[in-house]
């Protein structure tokens, strides 16, 4: 009888359960943003994401970059990441100093740079440049094309070959009046008191650009910097950063996504996480529930044709790549 009474109390536990779950995930969650620009109506094909410009297709970052893949290749968004100059400017590069993008060091080969660099001491920060410093050199210096030769190598004029570090007023004056509706991805890179300036820099570069005040989303990994987003620019989109990230697919695992109070607008995420193990976040389910949300699901860095097309199966909003031709070539097989 004690028995047949515990399994009793112990089904009843599990119906409650199992209901309380139900309930919570029939809720329609509150939308994370009202207008999302990111977003892609539902059974259209994603949005192609330029990353780094397309550093596969043409010299990472720079104005030559970015003029290809939104004139020729016709990406929807250009992306890249954000670093404040000695004196205020800012630039965009992925890493915070120069040596392997640019002929900074002279007529040395890229192994030679490499080697260089590894002791910090030796490189070239853009936070100790002014912008008339970082403009004198050329970065397509050791863009290789296809065949592996180095086509830009010996430009003389590398402002006009477009070939120069690239702010981020001369891209958007670049296309502000051809492409409007054009998109962007920014990451602002420097932390502390140089990434709250640089968030205040963005700001004011924006009040030139109105049109693409509300076609940009900024992301980060500095929490300072989130913060600041966050209390200060509430009307700029952001993306997750790594902590936020983190904490909404965590919660979307667990089944409890009506108590997740992300702001973000974009869920920018790679196909898996390491945390000591290897977790996957290529899921449908995730993308479903961000979407509920009003969140756009961006992957990156995404350069695998399958990967692409996987991707694409499961609905999301953007796939960034560093080779937008290819991804070009994967959509028209669906067109």
């Amino acid at each position: 009888m004690k028995k047949y009474k515990a399994l009793k109390i112990l089904g009843i536990v599990v119906a409650v359960v199992v209901l309380f779950f139900a309930v919570i995930n029939l809720i329609p969650p509150k939308k994370a943003v009202a207008d999302n620009p990111f977003l892609v109506e539902k059974g259209a094909l994603p949005m192609i994401a330029a990353h780094r410009g397309g550093g596969a297709n043409n010299p990472e970052n720079t104005l030559l970059a970015f003029r290809e893949a939104v004139e020729t290749i016709g990406v929807d968004i250009v992306e890249s990441d954000l670093y404040l100059t000695k004196d205020g400017y800012l630039v965009y590069n992925h890493d915070s100093y120069i040596d392997e993008t640019c002929n900074v060091n002279g007529d040395i080969s890229l192994d030679e740079v490499e080697a260089l660099c590894e002791d910090k001491s030796n490189r070239h920060y853009i936070k100790d440049m002014t912008l008339a410093e970082l403009q004198m050199y050329n970065f397509g210096y050791y863009f290789e094309d296809e065949s592996g030769e180095r086509i830009y190598r010996d430009v003389e004029d590398v402002a006009a070959a477009g070939l120069q570090i690239a702010t981020v007023d001369q891209l958007f004056d670049l296309f502000y009046e051809s492409r409007p509706d054009l998109l962007f991805i920014v990451e602002i890179k420097d932390s502390g008191e140089r990434g709250i300036d640089a968030c205040r820099a963005l700001d004011q570069a924006l009040v030139q650009y109105p049109e693409y005040r509300d076609q940009i989303v900024i992301g980060t990994f500095n929490i300072e910097v989130e913060t600041e987003l966050r209390e200060n620019y509430p009307e700029l989109l952001r993306g997750a950063s790594t902590d936020s990230a983190r904490s909404f697919v965590l919660t979307q695992y667990l089944g409890v996504n009506l108590f997740d109070s992300s702001d973000f607008s974009c869920l920018q995420i790679p196909l898996s996480y390491d945390i000591g193990v290897e977790v996957p976040l290529d899921k449908q389910t995730l993308v479903n529930r961000a979407h509920r949300r009003n969140i756009a699901v961006q992957y990156w860095t995404i350069n695998d044709a399958d990967d692409m097309r996987m991707l694409i199966e499961m609905g999301v909003d953007c796939i960034m790549t560093d080779d937008p031709v290819l991804m070009r070539q994967v959509l028209e097989e669906y067109q």
